[in-house]
């Protein structure tokens, strides 16, 4: 896959021109390195569970728990996830992914974007596989950023062969703790606030943002400090036919295994997906501000030295207490605030780009 580089200029709200930086992946002369790029990045679900069903329907029973305990052993098994054979498998993946779609990147501003820092993307929609992520990710090379981080349910990561292709590409479990650490480290994170429940609710024929009760993210970049960035990919619900189940049995289901059981093929009911172009918008980074604890500083400011040290204890469990509940309150306003601010970017986002790619009567629904 070859890149293309472009500036394009588009009307504002405000009816000023403003520059669009557009990253286009070329498509290659022959598909096979296509093919076999998207096949090793997406068809390991497929492959699992064809293998788990010929061990069943066809094997003797002792070649059958054979069977199931590889798969076991490569579901524990430790990942080094900067081997260097998986990462030029995962640089083959990504140079010849983008092309397959092929998949094109736009960026409202990207001076906005210093390599020096890191930033919380959120991504919508998830649809079936949120794989658009592929134009985000750091072995792409289209943003300029070095330290790129994509966080997935934990159901990925004890999903045999899955689990060491994704690890590979820069995939990195979905949990707080995760989350903060890699912050902290200084890597931008790609999250789908949406998550497993998502998929749940998508419909044909329009688009589907879970958002609104959605707020975690936005609580660990507030308290981390770091910007918001609103990302929306067009085309990415079309590149796989889908069907699930309806009710609250399916979602309290999905919710418990962390991971949505949906029936879904591309051509010719491979897991090869359509070849339908994406369209990876990227908007202006959110910039928050930091919300730090209560410091000792605060908490002795009024202690005197001559105090009984009784008294100076109380003081300050009274006082830390207090200053715990303000900064909680203070937090939750900040929270409800910041992600009322994530959720108009990325409608705002959604409205001016989609007529540029092609998806004029498009609706998106905020959940």
């Amino acid at each position: 896959m070859e890149t293309e580089e472009r500036k394009e200029e588009w009307g504002s709200s405000s009816g000023v021109g403003e520059t669009l930086t557009v990253f286009q992946g070329r498509q290659n002369a022959s598909p096979i390195h296509s093919i076999v790029a998207l096949t090793l990045w997406l068809g390991a679900i497929h492959f699992v569970v064809a293998l788990v069903l010929a061990a069943l329907l066809f094997l003797p029973f002792s070649l059958a728990l054979t069977v199931f305990g590889l798969l076991l052993v490569f579901m524990v098994i430790p990942i080094d996830e900067k081997s260097k054979y998986g990462r030029k498998l995962s640089r083959y993946i990504c140079k010849h992914a983008c092309g397959y779609f092929p998949v094109t990147l736009y960026v409202e501003d990207i001076k906005a974007f210093d390599p020096n820092r890191a930033y919380v993307f959120g991504y919508e929609p998830h649809s079936v596989l949120p794989i658009g992520v592929v134009a985000l990710a750091d072995l792409t090379g289209f943003l300029p950023l070095p330290k790129i981080k994509v966080l997935a349910s934990n159901a990925v990561f004890y999903t045999p062969f899955l689990r060491h292709i994704w690890t590979w590409l820069g995939l990195s479990p979905a949990t707080k703790k995760n989350f903060t650490s890699l912050l902290a480290s200084g890597y931008s994170c790609i999250i789908v606030p949406g998550g497993v429940q998502e998929p749940c609710l998508m419909e044909h024929g329009c688009e589907v943002a879970f958002l609104k009760s959605r707020k975690g993210f936005v609580s660990i970049a507030i308290e981390m400090g770091r910007p918001l960035v609103p990302v929306f990919c067009f085309g990415q619900s079309h590149i796989y036919k889908w069907w699930r189940p309806g009710g609250n049995l399916y979602l309290q289901f999905s919710r418990a295994l962390k991971f949505t059981p949906i029936f879904f093929w591309g051509i010719f009911g491979s897991p090869l997906p359509y070849r339908q172009p994406m369209h990876v918008v990227v908007g202006r980074p959110i910039e928050v501000k930091k919300n730090l604890h209560p410091t000792v500083e605060e908490i002795l400011i009024f202690v005197k030295e001559d105090q009984p040290m009784i008294f100076v204890f109380i003081l300050q469990m009274l006082f830390l207490l207090y200053l715990t509940a303000e900064r909680r309150q203070f937090q939750d306003e900040k929270v409800i605030e910041v992600h009322g601010q994530f959720v108009e970017a990325l409608s705002d986002l959604f409205e001016k780009h989609k007529a540029r790619v092609g998806y004029a009567d498009l609706q998106l629904k905020i959940l």
